[in-house]
C-alpha cells in the first residue's frame, strides 16, 4: 500500500466527486456524501489489504467481484471509499451490495481510465482543499480552477494541455452528453488520441498555434464526432508551453469567448513558467539527495524529510544500463523508466548516475516478493524497447529492511550489471540469486587480473606461447576442462578431431610442465585461462 495523507479535515466525498468531472468515475453507493476524504491509497494485488481512516482506496489489478476482499478490508479499516474497475460484462450488484453492507462508498472507474491519472487528480484535489477556486486563486497555481473559470467565461468545456497534448487540467461539465468524442477520449487517456490529433495536424491547427498569437477556430465535423472548438497557445515569449481548448457544448459559445481565452492563456503561462522552475529545482534537489543515499555518502534522513518518506519501511533498488552511455539523446529512455516505475510504485524515485539509471522503491509493503520487483523491472525494459527503441537491461537489488540499507541494495544491483557488461549474463533482467555463479566468477577473475602474483606462471607462459605462435593450446585446454575431460564433446565445440584435441592437451603439458591430473592445477587453469589474453 502506498499512502498520501492530507490534513485531518480533508475534503468531502461530494467535493472530490465534483472535482473528477466526467467521465472518469461513477458513484455506485455512498452512505454519506459529506464523509471526509483525507488521503488516497493505491492498493496493488501484491499488497496486504489495509487502509487508513478517511482513505479513498484505488483497487489496482482487480476487477468486479475479485475486488470484494479489498472492499471489505478497506471498510474494516475505516476507509471512506473504494474505487474499482468493473469486470467486462459483469453486473456491479455484488460489489454494491457488499459496499452497502460494509458501509463504505463505492466508485466505479471507467475501464479505459488510467489509474495513475486518477491518483494524480485525487491528490491535486486534496492538496487544493476544495474543488472550486476564484480566478484570483487560479493565478496562485490551480490549473483546474483556471479551467473551470475559463469554462464559465466562454460558456464551453475547457481543457488545458501541454505541448505533447497531454491533459494538465480540465473543467467539469454538468451534462456529460455535451462532451464530444475527442473530449471524452482525451480525458480518459489523459492525452489526445492519435487519430484526432492527426486530423488536427492535417487541418494545419498545430502549425497556426506555433506561429500565431491568436485564437484558432475549428469548425464542427459531425462525421468525426467533433463539435466546434476554439484553441489558443500558451506562450512565454517565443516559447510555447501548451494550449487551452474550449469545446462548444449544447449552447453556442459566449460572444467574447476569444477574449476570455486569450486572458486565460496569459494567466496559465504565469503558472506554467513558475511551475516548471519549481519542478525543475525540486527534481534536481531530489536527484542529488537520492544519488547521495545510493552511494552511501549521505544518510536517508534528508531525502526522507524532503519527500516525507518513512525511513523504517522496506526498500529496494532497480538498476538499468543506458545503452551507449549517458548522452543527451537518452532522455526518452529516462522518461520511459520514470513513467513506468511511477505507474507501479507511486513513491518510486529515479536518478541517472553515469551510464546507469537507478530506481529507488521506498516504502515497499513488507513481504513483497522478488518476483514482483523482477516483473516491474521487466515491464520497464519491455517498454523501453517498444517506445524508446532501446535494448534496456537491468538488475534487481535485494529488498532491504529500511532506507539506511539502500546502498546495499544498489551495490547488489551493480554487481549484476557489471556481470552483464562483461557478457557473463544474457538475460535482460536478473537478480543476484538467479546469477550468483556468473557474478562471483566475474569478481574472482577481476581479482586475478588485478593481482598477477596470485597467477600460475606456467599458465601465463602457455597464453604467451599461443600469442607468439598464433596457437590454440590454451583454448583447447580450457574447452577440455569445461567438458570435464570429455574429449569428443570438447572437440565438437572446437570443431576439431578428438585426436587433435588430445594432442593439444598433451603438448600444453609438455611445454609448461603443468600436471592436469592435479585437481588444484585444473581448478586454477579453469579460472586463469578465462582471463582476457591482454591480461
Amino acid at each position: 500500500m502506498q499512502e498520501v495523507t492530507q490534513d485531518a479535515d480533508g475534503i468531502s466525498l461530494r467535493q472530490l466527486l465534483m472535482s473528477f468531472g466526467e467521465p472518469l468515475a461513477e458513484l455506485q453507493y455512498a452512505p454519506d456524501l459529506d464523509a471526509p476524504v483525507t488521503g488516497v491509497a493505491l492498493l496493488d494485488p501484491e499488497d496486504p489489504p489495509a487502509a487508513r481512516p478517511g482513505d479513498l482506496v484505488l483497487a489496482l489489478g482487480v476487477r468486479g467481484r475479485s475486488a470484494l476482499p479489498v472492499l471489505r478490508a478497506a471498510a474494516r479499516d475505516g476507509a471512506t471509499a473504494v474505487a474499482v474497475k468493473p469486470a467486462p460484462g459483469a453486473p456491479p450488484e455484488a460489489l454494491r451490495t457488499a459496499a452497502e453492507d460494509a458501509g463504505v462508498a463505492l466508485l466505479s472507474v471507467h475501464p479505459e481510465a488510467r489509474w495513475d491519472r486518477l491518483d494524480a487528480l485525487v491528490r491535486a484535489a486534496l492538496a487544493a482543499g476544495r474543488p472550486q477556486q476564484t480566478h484570483a486563486d487560479a493565478q496562485e497555481g490551480d490549473l483546474f480552477g483556471l479551467a473551470q473559470t475559463t469554462a464559465v467565461l466562454t460558456g464551453g468545456i475547457v481543457s488545458i494541455e501541454d505541448t505533447a497534448n497531454r491533459i494538465l487540467a480540465y473543467s467539469r461539465s454538468a451534462d456529460s452528453d455535451e462532451a464530444d468524442d475527442l473530449r471524452r477520449l482525451t480525458i480518459l487517456g489523459w492525452q489526445g488520441p492519435e487519430p484526432y490529433l492527426s486530423k488536427l495536424r492535417e487541418w494545419g491547427v498545430f502549425q497556426r498555434l506555433r506561429t500565431l498569437d491568436a485564437v484558432v477556430s475549428i469548425d464542427p465535423h459531425p462525421e468525426l464526432g467533433l463539435r466546434r472548438r476554439l484553441v489558443v497557445a500558451i506562450r512565454s515569449g517565443e516559447r510555447q508551453l501548451g494550449t487551452i481548448w474550449v469545446q462548444e457544448g449544447s449552447t453556442p459559445l459566449a460572444g467574447r469567448a476569444d477574449q476570455a481565452l486569450l486572458g486565460a492563456a496569459r494567466v496559465a503561462a504565469l503558472y506554467l513558467v513558475r511551475r516548471r522552475s519549481e519542478v525543475s529545482a525540486d527534481l534536481r534537489l531530489t536527484r542529488t539527495l537520492l544519488a547521495g543515499l545510493l552511494d552511501g555518502a549521505t544518510g536517508p534522513q534528508t531525502l526522507a524529510g524532503h519527500l516525507a518518506l518513512d525511513v523504517r519501511r522496506p526498500a529496494a533498488v532497480l538498476g538499468f544500463t543506458l545503452p551507449g552511455g549517458p548522452e543527451p539523446g537518452r532522455s526518452e529512455t529516462l522518461n520511459v523508466i520514470s513513467v513506468h516505475a511511477a505507474a507501479r510504485h507511486r513513491n518510486a524515485l529515479v536518478a541517472p548516475v553515469g551510464d546507469r539509471v537507478y530506481v529507488l522503491l521506498p516504502e515497499l509493503p513488507r513481504g513483497v516478493s522478488p518476483e514482483t520487483l523482477r516483473g516491474w523491472a521487466q515491464e520497464i525494459a519491455d517498454a523501453a524497447r517498444r517506445y524508446a527503441a532501446e535494448p534496456l537491461r537491468g538488475a534487481v537489488g535485494r529488498v532491504v529492511p529500511d532506507l539506511h540499507a539502500v546502498p546495499e541494495s544498489r551495490a547488489e544491483a551493480d554487481r549484476v550489471m557489471d556481470a552483464m557488461a562483461a557478457g557473463r549474463i544474457t538475460a535482460d533482467i536478473a537478480a543476484l540469486p538467479d546469477v550468483r555463479a556468473q557474478v562471483l566468477l566475474g569478481e574472482l577473475l577481476e581479482l586475478l587480473a588485478a593481482n598477477p602474483e596470485v597467477r600460475d606462471p606456467r599458465l601465463t607462459a602457455l597464453v604467451a606461447h599461443d600469442t607468439l605462435h598464433n596457437g590454440r593450446l590454451a583454448a583447447s585446454v580450457l574447452a577440455w576442462l569445461d567438458g570435464l575431460g570429455d574429449v569428443r564433446e570438447a572437440a565438437a565445440g572446437l570443431h576439431i578431431h578428438p585426436n587433435t584435441l588430445r594432442y593439444r592437451v598433451r603438448r600444453a603439458q609438455q611445454l609448461t610442465g603443468l600436471d592436469l591430473g592435479s585437481p588444484e592445477q585444473r581448478l586454477l587453469a579453469m579460472l586463469q585461462l578465462r582471463l582476457p589474453t591482454s591480461e
